[in-house]
């Protein structure tokens, strides 16, 4: 690596350090134990339980308002902060499945993928020293973007006592004279945990008292099962202090597709377009046309939603059986469980990251980690299976391997 340009990286990803960092984040370990994995046994089916993208395409419908957009030449121009159409039924979307009242020329406009969205919103608040409360274990990227800023982090834990929900009231005083966003998701990802009007109703009252931004990520808020994942806005107040954003990428397939939404606060949502202008020129119009079209259609949800419940309650029951304590998921496509301390041939498991490891290499089932708030493992619904057949069969593939072990808890 050139000395010269070494020297000239900013601090904010380590400086002259840049890229000499030894520590093995999480997501490499993983992968170099599926590679070692299968040089050990190239035959053996390695099934993976740890990717979080739908296994399924968009609709047919969906997709053929893209291909029908595609070549109409007016939709070829930059779309900046959005083609109003999107916004209207964006709003129209809003009004009919929450009950929100949003105006579409004020109030919404489109990102491209929430991740981007997550992303942009620390640069319309945070300024150095100030802080954003992030929930763990939880998606990262407002904190990096906080940290990239000269902000800080404060962690809030989601555990099982707390109903995966952040004690609010613990967070001490001079860390809330200090925080200027606060970041939720719900449902969340991994817990697969849901929060009711009355817990959002504290955090509008928590905001108000002590100035802090909300930004809620309801990515997830189409998949739930049973428990209906109210909108953070539904509620008195709060689009007086935050913001939702909602994606299209985990309810109507469109993963690649990038294209999600940010509604509330006019204000906020208007500083978001102000940076999203410094950042891209607009989703491409078609995705957008498309994008209406799925908002207009959440019928389409329905069978994903009813694959990933058969999926969840299944898996869900073939660890209780085995003793696992499990996060019963009312939402996402996530199962999120203890791990164990170990077996009764004498291994033993310190973190989740070990056992990960071992589900890896003697298992061949890959999955996620997450030791921030007690040692977890995630599965993901998502694994690949075309027929239903298929799905029985590695649902009964995962049975066996884990009926191998005598677990310890």
């Amino acid at each position: 690596m050139s000395e010269f340009m070494q020297n000239m990286i900013a601090e904010r990803l380590g400086g002259n350090m840049f890229g000499k960092d030894t520590k093995i984040y999480k997501f490499e370990k993983i992968k170099r134990a599926k590679k070692a994995a299968m040089e050990k046994n190239p035959s053996a089916e390695l099934i993976d339980m740890g990717v979080g993208e739908p296994d399924d395409k968009a609709p047919a419908e969906i997709a053929d308002i893209l291909k029908k957009e595609v070549d109409k030449k007016e939709n070829r121009f930059y779309s900046d902060n959005g083609i109003q159409e999107f916004k209207d039924v964006a709003a129209d979307y809003m009004k009919k499945r929450f009950n929100v009242d949003i105006d579409p020329v004020s109030e919404v406009n489109h990102s491209i993928g929430s991740k981007p969205g997550l992303a942009m919103i620390p640069f319309t608040l945070i300024n150095p020293g100030d802080v954003s409360l992030m929930t763990v274990p939880g998606y990262p990227v407002t904190g990096s973007l906080t940290k990239y800023l000269g902000g800080d982090i404060y962690t809030l834990h989601l555990t099982k006592e707390n109903n995966f929900l952040p004690d609010l009231d613990a967070i001490p005083e001079d860390i809330r004279k200090k925080a200027k966003l606060l970041y939720l998701n719900y449902p969340n990802n991994p817990t697969g945990a849901i929060a009711g009007k009355d817990f959002f109703e504290k955090v509008v009252k928590f905001a108000k008292e002590n100035n802090i931004a909300v930004v809620h990520d309801a990515a997830y808020i189409e998949l739930t099962y049973g428990e209906k994942q109210p909108s953070f806005l539904s509620v008195e107040g709060a689009k007086d202090v935050g913001i939702e954003i909602h994606s299209l990428s985990k309810s109507f397939n469109m993963t690649g597709w990038r294209l999600a939404f940010v509604c509330g606060n006019e204000t906020l949502v208007k500083a978001f377009a102000t940076v999203k202008d410094n950042y891209d020129s607009g989703q491409f119009i078609p995705i957008q046309k498309a994008g209406a079209y799925a908002l207009q259609h959440p019928e389409l949800i329905d069978k994903t939603r009813e694959k990933y419940k058969r999926r969840l309650s299944k898996l869900s029951e073939i660890l209780t059986d085995m003793g696992f304590y499990v996060n019963q998921p009312k939402g996402t496509f996530y199962l999120y469980f203890e791990i164990p301390k170990g077996t009764k041939s004498g291994k033993k498991f310190n973190n989740a990251e070990e056992f990960c490891d071992f589900m890896i290499r003697e298992k061949y089932i890959s999955s996620v980690p997450w030791d921030d708030a007690g040692n977890f493992l995630r599965f993901s619904a998502t694994f690949e299976a075309e027929t239903l057949e298929e799905e029985e069969r590695i649902m009964g593939e995962i049975k066996k391997r884990l009926s191998e072990e005598d677990f310890i808890f």
